[in-house]
């Protein structure tokens, strides 16, 4: 069995292409949507992610910004500046670009962003929204994930989803999404007693652990669809995600590759995230009916 591969790119290519007449038809209406993206210090792979998310901005026709801030910047500067981009009316969108230097607490830095322009879905009111089931915007990771298990028509209503990793970003999102979707859902992490026998059950196997080629092909069920959410640069400076993709697609019946896969699916939600708050702000600013 050779698995058949989900392309990522690809989709995140045509959604992006419906995206831009989003835009456009927001920006003849007054409001053209805007994403800013703040990185505090230097880290590469931080950078290489900010580049690509503003290009695809910029690709959609939407206004884009990136704020590189020095490593030395104190909690209350980054709190400070967080909060004039809330009142800029420009911006429909903010990202604070993870992980922060160590001397900034993460979690009130994301607790400050205006939870109306937190496109990276993380703030406790989006969060609290995907509990109950209500509106809210959703992790980018995750949501980009049920695109493309709907997209590829992969059934989730009753089929058994494996999630390894627990993460706020990742983890835990996905397992509730999932879970709305109809499926029933294993969390498993680092304390799981015998990981093979779990993720071996998956109809859908996600993983989000961080560790490289973590899961083979030993540990999954023939004919799962395989989600790699992992990214991890390898010593000789390739990528490769959190499952090891030649012995997986040799038992998968459909998998994700790293890169080209779920990453480029992420960048596509957080532009639909801030194309959705621009059209909130469209909405009312227009007089009613």
């Amino acid at each position: 069995m050779t698995a058949r591969v989900i392309d990522g790119k690809a989709m995140a290519q045509s959604l992006r292409a419906g995206y831009a007449e989003r835009t456009a038809a927001l920006t003849e209406r007054g409001v053209r949507p805007g994403l800013a993206v703040v990185l505090v210090g230097d880290d590469e792979a931080s950078k290489v992610y900010v580049r690509h998310k503003a290009l695809a901005c910029e690709q959609a026709g939407m206004h884009s910004e990136v704020h590189n801030l020095p490593a030395t910047t104190t909690q209350a500067g980054l709190l400070e500046f967080v909060e004039r981009l809330n009142a800029d009316a420009r911006i429909h969108g903010i990202l604070v670009q993870l992980p922060l230097p160590k001397h900034l607490d993460s979690l009130a830095v994301i607790e400050s962003i205006s939870p109306d322009k937190d496109v990276d879905g993380f703030h406790y009111r989006n969060i609290g929204a995907l509990v109950i089931g209500q509106r809210g915007f959703l992790p980018c990771t995750p949501w980009g994930v049920m695109q493309m298990l709907a997209r590829e028509k992969i059934p989730t209503q009753g089929a058994h989803a494996v999630v390894v990793g627990r993460s706020t970003i990742v983890g835990k999102p996905m397992a509730l999404l999932l879970l709305a979707a109809g499926a029933t859902v294993t969390i498993c992490h680092s304390k799981t007693r015998d990981l093979g026998a779990m993720t071996r059950q998956a109809d859908i196997l996600v993983a989000a652990v961080g560790k490289a080629r973590m899961i083979d092909g030993t540990m999954i069920k023939p004919g799962a669809v395989v989600i790699d959410v992992g990214i991890n640069r390898m010593p000789d400076g390739k990528l490769a995600g959190d499952v090891d993709y030649d012995s997986a697609a040799r038992v998968a019946g459909a998998i994700t590759p790293v890169p080209g896969g779920v990453g480029p699916m992420t960048i596509a939600m957080l532009l639909a995230n801030t194309l959705d708050s621009a059209e909130r702000t469209a909405q009312a600013r227009e007089p009613a009916a």
